[in-house]
C-alpha cells in the first residue's frame, strides 16, 4: 500500500501541470497591461536613458559569466551531468538577458520586449530542466530542449498576437508559474538534501518578491527614489540566480573534494616494483 502511494504521489508534478494547463485555457487569454511600458524610471545617466532599469541588468551577466566559470569544468561530474544540460540553458538565457532586457529599457516597446521576455523563459526551462535532471538522475538534453521550444513558442505566441492588436500571455505565464510550483514539489518528492531544497526555497522566495517588486514599480519609485520598483525587481531577480549558482557551485566543488579525497584501493596482486 506505501508502495503504491508512493506511485501516486510521483504523478502530483504531471497531474498540477495539467491542472494549471487546463485552468488557463478554461480562463481565456490573458492581456498585456495597456501601460506595461510605463515605467517608472525616468533618470538619465551618462547618456544612458532608464537608467536604473538598464543597469540593474549587469547582475544577470555577472551571475552567468561567473557560473559558466565555474560551472563548466565540473559539468561531467556525478554531481552536474544529469542536470548540466538544463543548467546550461539556463545560464545561456541569464547572459541574454542582461543584454535583452537592457535592449529592452533602452527604448521600451512591444518590439523590444520581445528580446527580453525569449532569455528569461529560456532561463526558466533551463532551471526547470535542470532540477528535474537533478531529481530524476536521468541527462536533462531532452527535456531541457523540449522546455526550450515550448518557451520560445510561448513568447512568439504573445508576440504574434500583439502585432494583430491583441497578445496572449497565458503559455509564458504558465511556464513561470510552472517552475515556481514543480522545483520545490519534484525535490520533495525525491528527497533531495535538505540544504539544497532550503537554497532554491530561497530564490524561489526572492524571485516572488521580485515580481511584488515589478507590480509596485511606481509606489516603490516614489518610496525608494531614485531606485525603482522594476529596478529593484531586477536585482531581487539577479540575487535569486546567484543563489542557484552559488549552490550548484558549491556542490559541484564539494563532489570534486571528496572524489579528490577517497582513499585508493590497494591492487589485488599487490606492489610491484620494476
Amino acid at each position: 500500500m506505501e508502495r503504491f502511494s508512493r506511485r501516486c504521489l510521483h504523478h502530483l508534478p504531471l497531474l498540477l501541470t495539467l491542472l494549471l494547463t487546463a485552468a488557463a485555457l478554461l480562463y481565456g487569454p490573458i492581456a498585456q497591461l495597456e501601460n506595461y511600458h510605463a515605467f517608472a524610471d525616468q533618470l538619465t545617466l551618462l547618456g544612458i536613458p532608464h537608467a536604473l532599469d538598464v543597469l540593474s541588468n549587469l547582475g544577470f551577466a555577472l551571475v552567468a559569466l561567473w557560473g559558466l566559470w565555474r560551472l563548466l569544468p565540473a559539468r561531467r561530474s556525478a554531481e552536474l551531468a544529469a542536470g548540466w544540460p538544463g543548467y546550461a540553458l539556463f545560464l545561456g538565457g541569464l547572459l541574454l538577458t542582461a543584454l535583452g532586457s537592457s535592449w529592452y529599457h533602452l527604448a521600451p516597446d512591444d518590439h523590444r520586449l520581445v528580446w527580453d521576455r525569449l532569455p528569461i523563459a529560456l532561463a526558466s526551462a533551463g532551471l526547470l530542466a535542470g532540477v528535474w535532471g537533478d531529481c530524476r538522475q536521468r541527462r536533462s538534453a531532452g527535456f531541457a530542449a523540449g522546455l526550450g521550444l515550448a518557451a520560445i513558442f510561448g513568447v512568439l505566441w504573445w508576440y504574434v498576437g500583439a502585432l494583430q492588436g491583441g497578445g496572449d500571455l497565458r503559455p509564458y505565464l504558465l511556464l513561470q508559474v510552472l517552475t515556481m510550483l514543480l522545483i520545490p514539489l519534484w525535490q520533495w518528492l525525491y528527497r533531495r538534501p535538505r540544504a539544497e531544497r532550503l537554497a532554491f526555497g530561497a530564490a524561489l522566495g526572492l524571485y516572488a518578491l521580485a515580481k511584488v517588486a515589478e507590480l509596485l514599480d511606481h509606489p516603490l519609485a516614489a518610496l525608494l527614489d531614485p531606485l525603482t520598483g522594476h529596478s529593484l525587481k531586477h536585482l531581487l531577480s539577479g540575487a535569486a540566480t546567484a543563489v542557484v549558482v552559488v549552490w550548484l557551485a558549491r556542490r559541484s566543488r564539494a563532489a570534486t573534494l571528496a572524489a579528490d579525497t577517497a582513499p585508493v584501493a590497494p591492487s589485488p596482486t599487490g606492489t610491484h616494483l620494476h
